[in-house]
């Protein structure tokens, strides 16, 4: 699990809800190379490491928000989610943005019901 890249809490319990804030493709520290499809998959293998490891997993999340620099890859982004995701379909909201930390193309924040 990467470390974030700026002073915040990448998972916070709140109840019976675990809060995921902002994941982008981070990996050992740096963004990952390779544009939209290996950050956002790699945001997915974050965002699935910070559940897992409150033994939760993403069939928990009930909500997420997608933040993309570019709105031109929404369908993209569609196609990765709806991959990671499988037949689960949370709440989700998608914006587009000016920019993101480190330059990312797209960021994912999740909320979790683990009650």
């Amino acid at each position: 699990m990467s470390r974030p890249a700026a002073p915040y809490t990448p998972i916070v319990r709140a109840g019976d809800f675990l809060v995921l804030s902002g994941q982008i493709g981070i990996r050992d520290g740096n963004l990952v190379e390779g544009g939209l499809e290996t950050e956002l998959r790699q945001a997915m293998a974050n965002m699935r490491a910070l559940l897992e490891a409150e033994g939760a997993s993403l069939g928990n999340v009930v909500k997420t928000m997608v933040f993309l620099a570019d709105l031109d890859d929404y369908a993209r982004m569609n196609e990765i989610y709806c991959e990671a995701f499988g037949d689960h379909r949370p709440a989700r909201s998608a914006f587009g943005v000016a920019a993101l930390p480190l330059g990312a193309r797209v960021e994912v924040e999740a909320w979790a019901h683990v009650g």
